[in-house]
């Protein structure tokens, strides 16, 4: 994969400037190793009035797989063929933003000790990249780049120039024209290539939030696309891309009061240190159900909805749940979990207690039968609902677990998020979002339905105008002989309803 950087001058600023900036001496060719390979970077043309830099990464395709084995941290993102036939050597990628991080680290940082001047002035940059991966088309090219001062130039590459009829594919030919400060330049490519493949080479974990905002320090806090940015650069991980933007709008906030992010981020008096910093909603929440699932005595459990399975590391954390069983209707989903919980270096009586399954809760799975509990937490928002009953007989009609702990978001508190607009939803994905009534009044219809008692009780701060920000029912089954439940075992009286909206569902 390859990429130009030219810039233009004349003799009172000279174009070979850029061999100052990028620290790689224009009468020079250097290469470098990186772990897929090499990069290399020449000068094509170096003069006063034009100077050109290029960097040629060759990617080593059995680097990509054998490292494509460890468990998804790198190499080609799909399984069995798609190891080997990919268009990773080829085409920009995450491969090409790790190497321009590092291979012109000093670039990036705005940093030149030989000529300090430089870093802060605006060139005339064109930067063109032959082959790009566009998921979202040219359109998108121009939404991401536009908005930083590039003028764009994106031409869909076709699939076969000899056959017209094919139509184009994903790539593009994009050249990048502006005047910018480099050090600008290398980082809307350090986030921006990787967010237009949409697929990164390599596992992404937390720390890929602090790499996102100190690249996109200065231009990301107020691009118009910085949702879909922060989505797609770490992953369409919710919990990061949330911490992302919460960051960010706290960024925005300081600017315009003219004080740092810190200054407004106060919940911890660094002088007098007698209070604890606040945890997460997501930690509470996981507290909230470790504590309900611990009191009712439950050894076997399900989290049904699980993601990537941070709550299934914790119950296995406690040694009372003897089976804990993750259950998602994505395999990305459980992938990640599974490289989260490190399951392939678990011994043997460890993997013993854990599994992890693919399956859809609208429909039901005799696989779920016969466990005290079951969680869904954060689940029932993202369902459809149509397709609500089908979920509720799959879990409260058909598998009856003994405890069903549910979690969701309490739609009256949004007006507490001042970074969530009016009338929105928390997340893209959610279906709906319910108030307190709305949800006390749902899990009492399923608990009548199917025999079971229900309690609620809220996790977070409660507000006393809109209550807390998550709320979370507790379904406990009646005893077989509870005058309130069903006489006969092989009755199912109290469930035929719920099993007609499912099967019609």
């Amino acid at each position: 994969m390859f990429l130009t950087i030219s810039t233009s001058g004349d003799a009172g600023r000279p174009a070979t400037d850029l061999g100052f900036l990028l620290h790689k001496h224009p009468d020079k060719a250097q290469r470098f190793s990186t772990s897929y390979g090499t990069a290399h970077v020449l000068y094509p043309e170096a003069g006063e009035e034009r100077c050109t830099a290029a960097l040629l990464l060759e990617v080593d395709p059995v680097a990509l797989v054998r490292k494509g084995k460890d468990r998804g941290r790198g190499g080609a993102p799909d399984p069995a063929p798609a190891q080997y036939v990919n268009d990773r050597p080829y085409a920009a990628s995450s491969l090409l933003a790790v190497a321009i991080g590092s291979v012109f680290s000093s670039a990036v940082k705005g940093q030149c000790a030989a000529r300090p001047e430089l870093p802060g002035q605006a060139r005339p940059l064109r930067i063109e990249v032959p082959v790009l991966p566009a998921r979202g088309g040219a359109g998108l090219v121009e939404r991401l780049f536009a908005p930083l001062g590039w003028r764009v130039t994106a031409h869909p590459v076709a699939l076969d120039e000899r056959f017209p009829e094919w139509g184009d594919s994903r790539y593009v030919s994009l050249v990048l024209e502006g005047e910018l400060r480099l050090a600008d330049a290398l980082r809307h490519l350090y986030v921006l290539l990787p967010v237009l493949d949409d697929a990164k080479h390599y596992w992404i974990s937390s720390d890929e939030v602090d790499k996102l905002l100190r690249a996109g320090e200065g231009w990301l806090e107020g691009h118009p696309e910085q949702h879909l940015i922060a989505d797609r650069y770490l992953g369409r991980r919710r919990g990061l891309t949330r911490d992302a933007l919460e960051r960010l709008a706290l960024a925005r906030l300081a600017e315009s009061d003219d004080a740092e992010p810190e200054e407004l981020d106060n919940a911890v008096d660094e002088d007098e240190d007698t209070a604890e910093r606040p945890l997460p909603l997501a930690v509470r929440r996981r507290q909230a159900i470790l504590g309900v699932l611990r009191r009712s005595g439950a050894a076997r459990v399900l989290d049904l909805g699980c993601g990537q399975g941070q709550l299934v590391g914790e119950l296995l954390k406690d040694a009372r749940f003897t089976e804990v069983v993750g259950v998602d209707v994505s395999v990305r989903a459980l992938r990640e979990a599974s490289r989260r919980l490190r399951l392939e270096r678990m011994t043997e009586r460890q993997a013993a207690r854990v599994a992890l399954w693919q399956g859809s809760l609208a429909y039901t799975d005799r696989r779920l039968i016969g466990y005290d509990a079951a969680v869904l937490s954060e689940v029932v928002e993202h369902v459809d609902p149509p397709r609500l009953p089908a979920l509720e007989y799959a879990v409260f009609g058909s598998a009856r677990p003994g405890t069903v702990v549910v979690t969701t978001p309490n739609a009256e508190y949004n007006v507490r998020w001042e970074t969530l607009p009016a009338g929105q939803v928390r997340h893209a994905d959610h279906r709906f979002e319910w108030t307190r009534e709305e949800f006390g009044a749902w899990a009492a219809r399923v608990a009548e339905r199917h025999a079971y008692t229900v309690d609620f009780a809220p996790v977070g701060p409660e507000d006393p105008e809109v209550g807390p920000p998550t709320q979370m029912a507790v379904f406990r089954k009646r005893a077989a002989h509870d005058p309130h439940g069903p006489h006969d075992p092989q009755d199912t009286t109290g469930t035929t309803g719920a099993a007609k909206e499912a099967k019609a569902a």
